[in-house]
């Protein structure tokens, strides 16, 4: 199991948006991409592949929370594999559900299945999904994702 990130190439605080709104789900998305696209983990045609990803699978997983990422032929638009984090208070109509925090991923080859496997242990985890979604700083998110890493580590 690859362990999540913190402050690293995977993921920056320059990756992490608090307090923001969306007008609704192509929104969020597109804010999401935008994210991806300005911290230089993606060519511009991942951001539609986003779009693509959504129309065809719904990736709101739980817990408050959407993973947007692209689809498996957008890949290619990957320059580096990364996380952006951004957070949504007032909430996100995402097809009926309510998101508060959407984790955009930008993964090459398999890197992503191990990357949402471990996305999907720190959700499971409603106190940690909780602190997530009320996080009032990037630092914040960072030591949750942290916290998760040492949980795993013993």
């Amino acid at each position: 199991m690859v362990p999540l990130p913190t402050d690293s190439a995977l993921l920056r605080v320059s990756g992490i948006r608090l307090g923001l709104s969306a007008l609704d789900i192509d929104d969020a998305i597109e804010q999401v991409g935008r994210t991806l696209l300005e911290i230089g983990a993606v060519e511009e045609p991942y951001v539609s592949a986003m779009h693509e990803r959504e129309k065809s699978v719904s990736t709101f997983i739980g817990e408050g929370v959407a993973i947007p990422h692209g689809t498996d032929e957008a890949r290619k638009y990957v320059k580096r594999t990364s996380l952006v984090v951004l957070q949504y208070p007032r909430g996100v109509d995402w097809n009926g559900n309510d998101v508060r925090m959407c984790v955009g991923i930008a993964a090459n080859g398999n890197e992503q299945v191990a990357v949402l496997s471990s996305l999907a242990r720190v959700l499971m985890e409603p106190d940690l999904a909780a602190g997530l979604r009320e996080a009032a700083d990037a630092e914040t998110v960072i030591r949750i994702l942290q916290s998760m890493n040492e949980e795993s580590d013993q």
